[in-house]
């Protein structure tokens, strides 16, 4: 089993580079990395650079013009480009706990795609980790409690409580809620079965849920990966969501419809 770790980014390259650091120091090696650059300048593109001549994991650049907001056609690309069976679709500001790929293993299965949740960091720590322009997985879980109790995280027990793989995680049926495109995982033919992510879906917004509502549809059921691969989402200013009602309605009118 190869696993294709798809990092969507654009021009965060502070943030990318404490991403790819954290997947230098996984547990399990057996992956390769594809950045899904939606247009970034230079410095990103220098920064991966980097990453391919100092680190040991495997990295490709996969980059489009900058055209605005093309998450989904970026994401395609890149999903073309992949070698892996397994695709692990991840944010570029988004870093990972040292058995983040482990975790998604365990949960991998045939007939199934694996929505995660996040760990979501304030300005404060996010500033102080992107300065340091280093990612210390230990000494941030040693200061866990600390920050937070000074608000600078949202939630701290799924660094220390890990649950097992079990019944309760497979949904019964189709729920828009809790799904993250910034830690989403699925079967590379599975993906191609649908064609991808839906290019029509320009600008921020809910790409996420219409790919995992279309993957039900076409028969693949959903896992949750809550309290196991939870990600720690770095903080940013909030994205342009004009497009986001738009995308939203398409989504539902493709619900309603399957429905009748």
């Amino acid at each position: 089993m190869k696993i294709s770790v798809i990092i969507a980014t654009y021009n965060r390259p502070d943030a990318l580079d404490i991403v790819l650091q954290s997947l230098e120091k996984q547990t399990d090696k057996g992956f390769e990395i594809i950045i899904a650059d939606d247009g970034s300048g230079s410095e990103t593109r220098e920064l991966v650079t980097h990453h391919i001549n100092k680190r040991k994991n495997t990295i490709q650049h996969v980059w489009h013009e900058d055209l605005g907001f093309r998450l989904a056609q970026i994401r395609n690309l890149a999903t073309q480009s992949a070698r892996g069976d397994y695709l692990i679709f991840l944010d570029g500001d988004c870093a990972v706990q040292p058995d983040f790929i482990e975790q998604h293993k365990k949960l991998s299965e045939p007939g199934y795609m694996v929505t995660g949740s996040r760990v979501l960091l304030e300005k404060t720590i996010t500033d102080q980790i992107c300065s340091s322009r280093e990612w210390n997985y230990d000494d941030f879980k040693a200061k866990a409690l600390v920050n937070l109790f000074k608000k600078q995280l949202n939630k701290i027990l799924p660094l220390y409580i890990k649950i097992p793989n079990n019944l309760f995680r497979k949904y019964k049926k189709f729920e828009w809620r809790r799904i993250k495109g910034c830690n989403l995982a699925c079967w590379k033919n599975d993906a191609l079965k649908i064609n991808g992510f839906d290019e029509t879906l320009i600008g921020w917004g809910h790409e996420d849920a219409d790919f995992v509502f279309r993957l039900n549809e076409a028969g693949i059921k959903r896992k949750s990966g809550a309290w196991s691969t939870e990600v720690f989402h770095l903080w940013h200013k909030m994205a342009n969501k004009e497009n986001a009602e738009k995308n939203a309605a398409i989504v539902r009118a493709k619900i309603l419809a399957k429905a009748k």
